[in-house]
């Protein structure tokens, strides 16, 4: 994947004004930011790239007398992920109430080199080497749709991820009972370290992995009970008629990749496509949303 630093100088800096242009400039497509003295350096893949988006943030930044300038540099071409791929990451443990029931399910995601505690009870366990791809449970939007999953009946759903990343969250809906799942990425590393996450889960033999972007839905049927998309507000909003249009009557989407201040705007575009608000949870800023299609 290629990157763009973006280097924000902020004038008078504050610690409050960065945590706020971070947040507004994550609608423009930025994944991470890093804290420097007079601002911040925030990453963002090339393709995803909104410079209008960012503008008009900065445009209509909310402190009076705060000045923003930025820089747009190629950001060095390595893995991203190579000092996190060689340390690993401890077992993060992802609780859910199972829904009609005060029973809590646990799940327990591990790599290969640091393995779950068998003291820890787990319901369901899944296995994730990231190599440059996204979503190993460390981040709150992962989580959260994980979390939304252990709470549901499984058995039998034929499953949609949308931007799959890692794989997770497939693995995760086929090793709680799912019939099949069918995910996409456009990142080609997405697609191979799925591949390779679902070997290792054994889940390969019901998941098939495509590479491409949303309009990869126009040549599948409406065929899914349950749909699930960890991306930026954007991508959403530009791809969710896609996800309904290959969704059952009933059939359920779970979304994760923005933040609490997008969530009016998401309601408003499902409704216009028919879907049905059933949850909204949030961890910090970010927020995870699920509708429901109640009609064809």
């Amino acid at each position: 994947m290629k990157y763009y630093e973006v280097r924000f100088t902020i004038t008078p800096y504050s610690a409050d004004a960065a945590d706020i242009l971070s947040v507004m400039a994550g609608d423009a497509g930025f994944e991470s930011f890093e804290s420097t003295s007079d601002g911040l350096s925030g990453y963002v893949q090339q393709q995803l790239f909104d410079q209008s988006l960012l503008d008009a943030a900065i445009e209509g930044f909310p402190f009076e007398g705060t000045h923003i300038i930025y820089k747009v540099e190629e950001a060095e071409d390595r893995d991203w992920n190579e000092q996190w791929e060689q340390d690993g990451f401890a077992p993060i443990i992802v609780e859910s109430e199972a829904k009609g029931s005060t029973e809590k399910k646990t799940m327990v995601i591990h790599d290969g080199r640091h393995m779950p505690d068998a003291i820890v009870p787990a319901d369901l366990t899944v296995e994730i080497d990231a190599h440059l791809a996204f979503g190993t449970g460390t981040h709150e939007t992962t989580r959260m749709i994980c979390s939304t999953l252990l709470g549901l009946a499984m058995n039998g759903r034929q499953v949609l991820d949308c931007g799959c990343g890692t794989g997770i969250l497939g693995i995760c809906a086929l090793k709680l009972g799912a019939a099949s799942c069918t995910a996409y990425d456009i990142d080609e590393w997405s697609v191979d370290n799925t591949r390779h996450n679902a070997v290792i889960n054994h889940t390969d033999d019901r998941m098939t992995v495509m590479h491409g972007d949303a309009t990869l839905l126009d040549k599948l049927s409406p065929r899914f009970d349950l749909v699930t998309a960890n991306i930026n507000r954007n991508i959403l909003l530009q791809d969710m008629p896609r996800f309904v249009s290959v969704m059952v009557p009933k059939g359920m989407l779970i979304l994760s990749g923005f933040y609490q201040s997008d969530c009016d705007l998401l309601t408003e575009k499902a409704k216009t496509l028919g879907l049905t608000l059933q949850e909204c949870r949030h961890d910090g800023d970010w927020a995870c949303m699920v509708f429901t299609r109640l009609h064809a």
